[in-house]
């Protein structure tokens, strides 16, 4: 303990005689009232920002709504890299079948139709024949 004991006041120090319409001179290690204000200024922002991390961090439901947004995200932007890549497979596929398997069928088609068109017309003139050598 100092040798000042609890119950006694601290000693003041005499205060500077001021001047009622005059605002008080800082003394050579005291900032000036306008430092005084920024410096307050500065504290209260820095202490806003503070607040506002702090109450972000203990908002969970939000947290979770951007974490989920993110996903979502995420995999809207695979699903359509992966339905662009099946489309090219596929693609590519129907392209490669129908060099393969379309002229074979469109040959066996053609050959179908011109047998077809020919028998029509031999069962037209033997029909027409008949009906001549009839009349």
């Amino acid at each position: 303990m100092t040798s000042q004991s609890r119950n006694e006041p601290a000693p003041r120090r005499p205060a500077a005689p001021q001047q009622p319409d005059q605002p008080r001179q800082p003394t050579s290690g005291e900032p000036s009232a306008e430092e005084l204000r920024e410096r307050i200024e500065h504290t209260r922002d820095e202490l806003g920002r503070t607040v506002e991390a702090l109450a972000a961090k203990a908002d969970v439901k939000a947290q979770a709504r951007e974490k989920t947004a993110a996903v979502k995200e995420q995999a809207t932007e695979k699903a359509a890299l992966v339905t662009g890549r099946i489309r090219g497979g596929v693609d590519h596929a129907v392209h490669l079948a129908a060099e393969k398997t379309l002229d074979p069928v469109f040959d066996k088609a053609r050959r179908a139709a011109l047998l077809t068109v020919g028998a029509a017309l031999i069962v037209f003139l033997l029909v027409r024949g008949n009906r001549r050598r009839h009349q």
